[in-house]
């Protein structure tokens, strides 16, 4: 899983998370096997309506996606696994560039320290996460957590059925985004490999400021609300600036895209819809826990502010242009909204579709 120069020991990180993660909730097998049967039958028949809703089909033999139902350990193995394959090329080739590959002694003991933080990290969001499409790693497949859907349905006090399926709506949504737009996903890793050749730091001047990091992160699930940098304290040239505007922009359009479709499907396909969302955004409120993970990684209140920007942007665009209009978006990379657009919906029908904006 991880390569001799790996920053991060992701087998450790594995271990450690898989030690340090709770069970979820309590259930006999029969009852776990009929939350894996339905979650598969509702990612099947989420299918159609994400399709229908937003007009995307994925592209002409392209591959079959898979539909995966893991556990709390399964999600664990499938990230640390998903993150050695993103990051242990981009940190080889940074180290290729600045001539600067530390030795092993060196290489062991700052990856298994690193490792054990990034694990405590995973084993927190483990217990968190509902769902996600895998964009790097595997490349392909939806995870549906079947321990943290069962745990939040519970918590909320909503129809089992109608969650699942609302979930899994979101879900699909992100595995349309990337099976319809097969560009999106090299669009990202070029963006990705952009921000590492701006980058003049050695690998061990990296990897401290990533342990800073991951610390950080350890202080905010303590409580701590001293405030850092988070990942920004990585950055210090213009170039990766503009790059992370530009991966923060298009991270705010699937995601907005994927709250406007599940909440778009209405009643006749979710029932409960209405309470679902309600209770939902109740959830969100106030600053829990995982929000203040996600503060302290971004080191910017403001990065949370623009992921929900993403929904305004959406629906924003989509009552000036309608769904064709909308879907101009995904045509090419171009297309994408600047960070300064999604919030002014307006700016980029202007700008991309040659039209003044109708007022919504």
């Amino acid at each position: 899983m991880s390569s001799p120069s790996s920053m991060v020991d992701w087998k450790l990180a594995g271990r450690t998370a898989r030690r340090l993660a709770g069970p979820g909730p309590a259930t006999t097998r029969e009852d776990a096997a009929a939350v894996v049967r339905e979650l598969h039958e509702a990612a099947a028949t989420a299918v159609a309506h994400v399709e229908r809703l937003t007009g995307m089909t994925p592209v002409a033999g392209g591959p079959v996606p898979e539909v995966a139902v893991v556990d709390r350990p399964g999600w664990v193995d499938a990230n640390a696994r998903g993150m050695a394959a993103l990051l242990d090329p981009l940190v080889d080739a940074l180290a290729e560039r600045t001539g600067s590959r530390p030795g092993a002694l060196a290489t062991a003991i700052g990856s298994r320290a690193t490792g054990i933080q990034a694990g405590g990290v995973l084993a927190f969001l483990s217990s968190r996460v509902l769902g996600q499409y895998e964009v790097f790693g595997t490349g392909g497949r939806l995870l549906l957590v079947a321990p943290n859907i069962v745990a939040t349905e519970q918590k909320l006090g909503v129809d089992p059925s109608d969650f699942r399926l609302w979930v899994c709506l979101h879900e699909v949504t992100h595995q349309l985004q990337f099976t319809a737009v097969p560009w999106l996903r090299p669009y990202l890793e070029s963006q990705i490999a952009e921000f590492v050749d701006a980058t003049d730091l050695t690998a061990d001047v990296l990897r401290d400021r990533l342990q800073d990091v991951l610390r950080g992160i350890t202080g905010a699930l303590r409580g701590d609300d001293d405030e850092s940098e988070g990942l920004m304290a990585l950055i210090r040239d213009p170039r990766q600036r503009e790059v992370l505007d530009r991966v923060t922009a298009v991270m705010s359009l699937v995601e907005g895209h994927a709250e406007y479709v599940m909440d778009g499907v209405g009643p006749d396909v979710v029932p409960t819809v209405r309470t679902l969302r309600k209770r939902f955004a109740q959830r969100r409120k106030g600053r829990g826990p995982l929000d203040r993970v996600l503060r302290r990684l971004l080191g910017l209140e403001q990065k949370m502010k623009q992921y929900a920007d993403g929904r305004v942007f959406v629906g924003g665009v989509i009552d000036r242009a309608g769904m064709e209009g909308f879907n101009q978006v995904w045509v090419k990379a171009e297309n994408l909204p600047h960070l300064d657009e999604l919030t002014a919906p307006e700016r980029w029908v202007e700008r991309v579709l040659g039209r003044p904006a109708i007022p919504a």
